[in-house]
């Protein structure tokens, strides 16, 4: 009995709950599966490796995703005051953004849609490794 009311009082000591610290590009020019295939890359990453990749990478969506990358890494080094360099890619994801329609003139009088996607990217890192 009186170890059982020794575990009690003593309390687990938990670590602290990584902190996510996040930026997001909304409105971005591609579709969320262009962008959601260079983001697959990076994720996972040591931040400044995942920065090294897309500066290498020839899409598009390399840009847009580097430049998020830096935004959500100046925000843990300003905000939080976590260093760049231990700093990893927890969440990198392109969601849908809002479609843009747009009409072209087809045959007999007609008009086709065009369908112009965007695409919402994110990108959270955390301390780590």
């Amino acid at each position: 009995m009186a170890e059982a009311a020794k575990t009690k009082q003593q309390k687990p000591k938990t670590e602290k709950p990584a902190v996510l610290v996040s930026a997001e590009a909304k409105m971005v020019r591609m579709s969320a599966l262009k962008a959601g295939r260079v983001l697959k890359l990076i994720r996972g990453k040591k931040a400044l490796e995942g920065l090294t990749i897309l500066q290498f990478l020839p899409h598009s969506a390399a840009r847009a995703a580097e430049k998020v990358l830096k935004s959500a890494m100046a925000n843990a080094e300003h905000n939080n005051k976590l260093a760049k360099e231990n700093l990893v890619i927890a969440q990198a994801v392109a969601n849908g953004g809002t479609l843009m329609k747009r009409w072209r003139a087809g045959g007999k009088g007609r008009a086709m849609r065009i369908k112009k996607y965007t695409s919402h990217i994110k990108i959270a890192v955390r301390e780590g490794r």
